[in-house]
């Protein structure tokens, strides 16, 4: 009977009460063995599970998540997926909530204050189960986000978090990281380092300047205002930046870039001024970007554990969910930096 039963349901659309005829159990026990209701044996569960494969049932998202209260779609911020930083936070993202049951929902910003307050409200028209959030470059009112709160949507800030809202969040140490990146061009014997920062109203910024400066002061070279320019995240600012150093009575021997892709124009406008890298002038990044291993010569960098930071973010989120009464800890997750020494920075190999 079973075996006639399997041929007959592959005309029609198989139902919860196909499965519950195949087993012999009522439609209620396998309605919570599908959503995983702890009051079902694993045996169960797993039985479920195989018949409704055999069966080539399709769950009823919708009417499953008006039962419930949940989508099971966790939605995710970011400025611009193209970027390998966050291509490869979103991989993190998404290996854990794929592990767990959840379809990850993506909106990008664009760097667009504007566009990240549209994503906001259409990720919670959409009944996400939770956000992860890194806010864009003009973002300093944080009233949409507040709002996700205040509808009693779990939310998780990761790279680019604030004070500004009461939430978990994870990120690394970027003070730390601004001062590796130019200790270590102290080590390689550079003497005059300059830096090229971005906008400091964006918090991951000024903490790296912030190291940078201290490295200096700790190993005793000057603080020089004219050596610090400002610039944006882009390979032309980095060109920009690094004529405007070269033009100084004294130019540096060596540039901190706030990040890769201002590295790369850095390269790119010393080649065309025919300066030697690393002899002349040493050059590291910051991001670890996908490109910054393959060009010549190849990127020194601090990389920021991405895929860690998406890991914890989603679990951090994750926790959120399931805690359901008590007091709710701001769990705050600090990730190390990693200096990733390459050819740009190499000055004494020996």
């Amino acid at each position: 009977m079973y075996k006639y039963f399997i041929c007959k349901s592959l005309s029609k659309k198989t139902t919860i009460q196909d499965i519950a005829q195949a087993l012999n159990t009522t439609v209620s026990t396998v309605s919570r063995a599908l959503s995983g209701h702890p009051g079902i044996s694993d045996a169960m569960k797993k039985n479920v599970r195989r018949v409704a494969k055999e069966l080539n049932y399709s769950q009823n998202k919708i009417a499953s998540s008006l039962r419930s209260g949940r989508t099971h779609i966790i939605g995710v911020i970011v400025p611009d997926a193209q970027l390998s930083f966050f291509a490869s936070v979103i991989h993190g993202i998404e290996k854990v909530m794929n592990k767990n049951g959840y379809t990850v929902l993506l909106y990008q910003s664009g760097e667009s204050y504007a566009h990240e307050v549209k994503g906001v409200k259409t990720l919670l028209q959409s009944r996400v189960d939770g956000i992860i959030a890194s806010a864009s470059f003009e973002t300093e009112d944080y009233t949409h986000f507040q709002d996700a709160i205040d509808q009693g949507t779990p939310l998780v800030f990761f790279d680019r978090v604030t004070d500004k809202v009461n939430v978990p969040s994870v990120f690394i140490d970027d003070h730390k990281g601004g001062f590796m990146a130019t200790e270590h061009l102290i080590q390689q014997g550079y003497k005059r380092i300059a830096y090229i920062a971005a906008r400091q109203n964006v918090g991951i910024f000024k903490k790296r300047l912030n190291g940078h400066y201290e490295a200096l002061r700790q190993y005793g070279l000057p603080v020089s205002e004219e050596l610090v320019v400002f610039g944006d995240v882009s390979i032309e600012s980095g060109r920009r930046c690094i004529k405007q150093l070269l033009a100084l009575p004294k130019p540096p021997d060596a540039i901190v870039a706030v990040e890769d892709f201002t590295a790369l124009g850095a390269i790119q406008e010393l080649k065309a001024r025919n300066i030697n890298i690393p002899e002349e002038v040493g050059v590291i990044g910051f991001a670890n970007e996908a490109f910054s291993a393959y060009i010549t010569p190849s990127l020194s960098t601090i990389d920021q554990q991405t895929i860690a930071m998406g890991e914890e973010a989603a679990k951090i989120l994750l926790e959120w969910r399931q805690k359901t009464s008590g007091t709710k800890a701001m769990k705050k997750v600090i990730l190390d930096p990693v200096l990733i020494a390459r050819q740009s920075s190499m000055r004494n190999v020996s």
